[in-house]
C-alpha cells in the first residue's frame, strides 16, 4: 500500500459529491489516508479553486475522482413522462412545472479536466463508470497519476485491467451513492463486497481496493485479510465536521432511518443507494419513468429544495451505505485513526 498510493494508512476516503469539498479530502490526507475530491459536478473554475485550496492545505497524496459515462441524448418523451409523474408533488408545494432550470449536472471527464490534471498533477485519479477515452487516459498517466476505477463485477474488473487501470475499486452492493456499473444495466449482476472482493483479487494482477459496507476497523481488517490493498470508506465520514452534509441528511444519518436503504434511480436516473424516503416509497425506488443518467436530476431538484426549506428530506438523495454504524460526529483524523486500528 505504501508503494502503491504513497499513504501511511491503507484507507481511502470515498469521493462523495454533494456532501464534501476539499476540506474533508485535506483532513484525511493529512492524517495519513488518501483524501478524495469529487469532481464530476464541478466546473473547471470551481475545480481549480478547490485544488488551490487542497494544495494549500496538504502536501500529502490525494485523489481526484471523475465520471467516465457517455451522456445520453435528451429524450423529450421520457422527460414529459417524468415531469407528469412528479406533477402532483409540484402542485402540493405550489411549484411552477414550467420553470425547471438545468442543474449543475454530472459531466464526464474531458479535455478541459485533463488539462487541469496536467496542471496540478495529483497522485491519484479515479474514475466511476469505466475509463475515459484512451487519449485522455494517457494524458492522466503521463501527468504521473496512479489510475483507479470502480468495478461492480469480475467482468468489469478484467475490462478495467485490460484497458489501463493501475488499481481496481471492488464496489460491493452495500456501498452508498452511485453504483459504478458500466458494462451492463442488469442489476442482478451486483454482489456484496465480501463476495466480490476475493473474486476480483483472484482475477486480476493489479491492486484491489474494497468498497461498500466498511464502517469500522474490523471491516478494514477483513478487507485486507481477503486480499485488498486498501479499504475505501465513505458513509462513515459524512457526519465529520469537515463534511458539507446538509442538515436534513445529517439528521437522517443519525436516525434509525439509516438502517433502511435502497438502490434508487429517482434522483439522477442512475442506480444509487440512499436512505428510503417519501418519494422512493411512493414512486418505488426504481422507476421506469426516470430519464437516463444524469437527466432525471433537473425535474426533481425543485422538489428537493422546497422540501429541504421546510426541514424535510422527502425528495432528497440521502446517500448512505448499508452500514451507517460507523458514521460519527468526530473529526476526520480521529475517525481515520479508529478505522486504521490493527491494520498495519
Amino acid at each position: 500500500m505504501l508503494n502503491f498510493l504513497g499513504t501511511d494508512l491503507p484507507i481511502i476516503q470515498a469521493p462523495m459529491a454533494g456532501v464534501q469539498d476539499s476540506r474533508l479530502a485535506a483532513a484525511v490526507s493529512n492524517a495519513g489516508g488518501l483524501g478524495s475530491l469529487p469532481c464530476a459536478m464541478l466546473t473547471a473554475a470551481a475545480l481549480r479553486a478547490e485544488l488551490e485550496a487542497l494544495k494549500g492545505s496538504t502536501n500529502r497524496p490525494f485523489n481526484l475522482n471523475f465520471f467516465a459515462h457517455t451522456p445520453p441524448e435528451p429524450d423529450t418523451s421520457a422527460e414529459k413522462s417524468w415531469r407528469a409523474a412528479l406533477a402532483p408533488y409540484y402542485r402540493e408545494y405550489g411549484l411552477d412545472e414550467g420553470v425547471i432550470a438545468n442543474g449543475p449536472g454530472r459531466q464526464p471527464f474531458n479535455t478541459e479536466m485533463a488539462a487541469i490534471v496536467e496542471e496540478f498533477r495529483p497522485a491519484v485519479v479515479s474514475f466511476h463508470f469505466g475509463l475515459p477515452a484512451p487519449e485522455l487516459l494517457q494524458r492522466v498517466k503521463a501527468a504521473g497519476a496512479t489510475v483507479l476505477s470502480s468495478a461492480t463485477t469480475v467482468e468489469e474488473a478484467l475490462w478495467l485491467e485490460g484497458n489501463g487501470a493501475d488499481g481496481i475499486i471492488a464496489q460491493g452492493l452495500e456501498a452508498g451513492g452511485h453504483r459504478g456499473i458500466f458494462l451492463t444495466k442488469d442489476m442482478s449482476t451486483q454482489m456484496g463486497t465480501f463476495a466480490l472482493l476475493p473474486q476480483v483479487v483472484a482475477a486480476v494482477s493489479v491492486p484491489v481496493i474494497a468498497a461498500g459496507g466498511i464502517a469500522d476497523a474490523r471491516g478494514v481488517k477483513a478487507a485486507l485479510a481477503l486480499g485488498a490493498a486498501a479499504a475505501q470508506v465513505g458513509t462513515a465520514f459524512m457526519l465529520c465536521p469537515e463534511a458539507t452534509t446538509r442538515a436534513v441528511h445529517r439528521e437522517a444519518l443519525k436516525s434509525d432511518a439509516a438502517r433502511h436503504t435502497a438502490i434508487t434511480n429517482l434522483f439522477s436516473g442512475g442506480p444509487a443507494r440512499g436512505i428510503m424516503n417519501r418519494v422512493m416509497r411512493e414512486l418505488g425506488p426504481i422507476s421506469a419513468l426516470a430519464p437516463a443518467f444524469p437527466l432525471a436530476t433537473n425535474a426533481i431538484a425543485p422538489l428537493r429544495a422546497a422540501a429541504e426549506a421546510q426541514g424535510s428530506g422527502d425528495f432528497s438523495p440521502l446517500w448512505c451505505g448499508q452500514n451507517a454504524s460507523g458514521c460519527l460526529e468526530v473529526p476526520a483524523a480521529e475517525l481515520l485513526r479508529n478505522l486504521a486500528q490493527g491494520s498495519d
